[in-house]
């Protein structure tokens, strides 16, 4: 029997999560990681083997806006792996104008909610024959700018937007990631799957490379230290490994001294996250039989 626990992450080749993946690799993972990009992958593979040498990396190309891709690599992942500690969905994209994918979904929503939402499906049984196991979804407090969710129309709406309606827009999509979180852990409770999510802070991350003043950004806020990733890795690790969290489903938490948030008040009941898991849940099998058709 592997005695390394089998985390399985998306988003770790670039910025809190790729420092994640190397805190789990020293605490002895063995590393599924999702990824795009192969030449990122291997990169990370080499940071990685430099930090905490002999740990198991493997890595399951695909592009987390085409939910046909989220379904092959659920599919490989399942295959590969006897049992699966954690799963961390940690990949997010702040898109500040409005892009359809090739599925005819809009690339955030896709990226942000319905890729971790379909690749949990994917893999809920093999998490739920491996307990105890966790689930940890990365969200965060943008979602306090969202008006509230209107499953039928923000699932599918693809409505072009200005860089300012962007944050309001990305806000929505980590609302519904708190929603399915909140959601998901009722639905396991008792089952030995721990549920969470996390709000990793602000970070100074690839996240809003698509601003052309990016870079000059990020250089400047690491000069004062403001938007360390590190801390946003950090409670992304602790809710992945650290016994306090073993039993906390359910819950929401800051990356400062993991402090316990509330999903925004609107969206928080368990009548509004069952409508938007049913829609969800709808829309993914529809998508899955336009496909196969």
């Amino acid at each position: 029997m592997n005695a390394r626990p089998v985390i399985v992450m998306t988003g770790a080749t670039n910025g809190l999560g790729r420092l994640a993946a190397l805190d789990l690799a020293r605490a002895g993972a063995h590393l599924g990681l999702v990824a795009r990009s192969e030449g990122k992958a291997d990169a990370l593979r080499r940071e990685i083997e430099e930090a905490a040498p002999g740990t198991p990396v493997d890595v399951f190309l695909a592009d987390l806006s085409l939910l046909g891709d989220v379904h092959r690599a659920g599919k490989q992942i399942d295959a590969r792996y006897p049992r699966i500690d954690v799963l961390i969905n940690n990949a997010g994209l702040h898109g500040f104008s409005q892009r359809v994918t090739s599925e005819g979904l809009a690339e955030m929503t896709v990226v942000n909610y319905l890729a971790p939402w379909a690749l949990t499906a994917a893999l809920r049984d093999k998490l739920t024959a491996s307990t105890p196991s966790r689930i940890i979804t990365v969200a965060s407090r943008a979602s306090l700018r969202a008006d509230g969710v209107y499953p039928l129309q923000n699932l599918t709406g693809t409505a072009d937007y200005t860089r300012r309606e962007s944050s309001g827009l990305y806000g929505r999509t980590k609302l519904m990631d708190i929603m399915f979180t909140q959601e998901l852990a009722r639905q396991l409770d008792g089952k030995g799957v721990t549920v969470t999510c996390c709000c990793p802070g602000f970070n100074v991350t690839g996240l809003g490379r698509e601003l052309p003043f990016a870079g000059a950004l990020q250089k400047l806020l690491t000069r004062l230290r403001i938007g360390d990733p590190r801390r946003g890795a950090e409670i992304i690790v602790r809710l992945a490994t650290d016994p306090a969290f073993a039993a906390n489903t359910g819950g929401y938490f800051a990356a400062k001294g993991a402090k316990p948030l509330e999903c925004p008040k609107a969206d928080r009941g368990e009548q509004a996250q069952r409508a938007l898991w049913e829609a969800t849940s709808e829309l993914l099998a529809d998508t899955r039989h336009t496909r196969s058709a």
